[in-house]
């Protein structure tokens, strides 16, 4: 099966499609990357490099939930059905919402990794204003041409349905996670996200306090929004962005992993930061688009005063510290690529056999329909 997936840079999609790509290799597909938001780097150049039957192709059209896209979605939509057109695919898997009603050949799933103005209504605590309508109405028929959608949690999924109303055949599928190596811990507690500067992440929160704590905090991502404003995270020991490999050995060992985020519709990096055998202290918020695949991981909530008890609580305590960690391991040894992967190819093998019946009645109403007409 030759499947052409779309793949922003900048974020966790990035992680989320390698790890799928991996995974989708086991069931003999072929793959297609069609990358957007920025230039790949060098580290995401080697890894897709590492993958014998992946593809890239590489661009810098802008997201949908960047400033004044439009143009480039359009550019992007015409060059995504040139690519279709040469590859032949028999399945296109998008991972961002406007390109669901191009006229594509063959069946589309899309997933909702998440939305900017459920980002919105958590962070703000109102509802997205009218500056938003058109990334509204682009999302809604985006998703709604899709053949079927899909979700990393249960939450994010009605939440889609909650702000677009009907979709297509839909379901959840757990993003996975490779196990990550654990080593000696060390006394520091670690934080990290793709978008350090997105405001839902809180890593703000985490730098406010971090001065009450008894050991060190560092925050690994990126701080420069795309706009060129760089976010200050005083008090936090920033590490910038880090390679997949130098990540994952400060995740090694790191004994504390700080994600205070107000909005996080899965938590990939939780995921990692739980396989490399650190306690978790999550931000634990009750909206909708809380992570419920990682609810038995959540340590604390998110507010200044819990934040800095209970981190200072598992600096002092090593036996609830080990405790919770381990529970974490455990926890996240569920999430794996190959199951991920293989629910996915369920999807796919179910839209490509439903794309077929329906060539197949297409074409046997025409040839009733032409010996009709031969008839009389």
């Amino acid at each position: 099966m030759n499947v052409l997936m779309t793949a922003d840079t900048i974020g966790g999609v990035w992680r989320y499609a390698l790890e799928l790509a991996r995974g989708l290799e086991a069931f003999g597909a072929d793959i297609l990357l069609a990358t957007t938001g920025a230039p790949l780097s060098a580290e995401q150049g080697r890894e897709v490099a590492a993958l014998r039957h992946v593809q890239v192709a590489e661009s810098q059209y802008k997201l949908v939930w960047m400033d004044d896209p439009w143009a480039d979605l359009e550019a992007a939509g015409e060059w995504l059905l040139r690519l279709a057109e040469n590859f032949r695919p028999s399945l296109i898997h998008l991972n961002d919402y406007p390109h669901g009603d191009l006229p594509w050949p063959a069946p589309v799933p899309t997933v909702g990794h998440s939305c900017v103005l459920s980002w919105w209504h958590v962070v703000h605590g109102v509802p997205a204003p009218a500056r938003l309508d058109r990334y509204r109405e682009a999302v809604r028929t985006g998703l709604r041409a899709a053949n079927g959608v899909v979700a990393p949690t249960a939450a994010m999924l009605a939440e889609l349905h909650r702000l677009y109303g009907a979709l297509p055949p839909s379901r959840v599928i757990f993003n996975g996670r490779a196990a990550q190596p654990q080593r000696e811990k060390r006394p520091f507690t670690l934080s990290s996200a793709g978008r350090l500067w997105d405001t839902g992440k809180n890593i703000a929160g985490l730098a406010r306090i971090a001065p009450r704590l008894s050991r060190p905090a560092y925050v690994a991502g990126e701080a420069r929004h795309p706009d060129g404003v760089t976010a200050e995270f005083p008090n936090l020991r920033c590490l910038g962005p880090l390679s997949a490999g130098r990540l994952a050995n400060w995740f090694a060992h790191a004994s504390i992993y700080a994600f205070p985020a107000r909005y996080e519709p899965f938590g990939l990096s939780a995921l990692e930061a739980a396989s490399a055998g650190c306690a978790l202290v999550l931000g634990d918020h009750r909206e909708p688009t809380r992570n419920q695949a990682g609810r038995r991981l959540v340590r604390a909530a998110g507010r200044s005063e819990r934040l800095t008890s209970t981190l200072q609580e598992l600096i002092d305590r090593s036996d609830l510290r080990h405790a919770y960690a381990a529970k974490a391991r455990i926890r996240a040894a569920w999430f794996t690529p190959e199951r991920m992967a293989a629910a996915y190819w369920e999807v796919y093998r179910g839209l490509t056999a439903d794309r077929r019946a329906s060539e197949c009645r297409t074409g046997a109403a025409a040839g009733a329909s032409s010996h009709r007409e031969l008839s009389a």
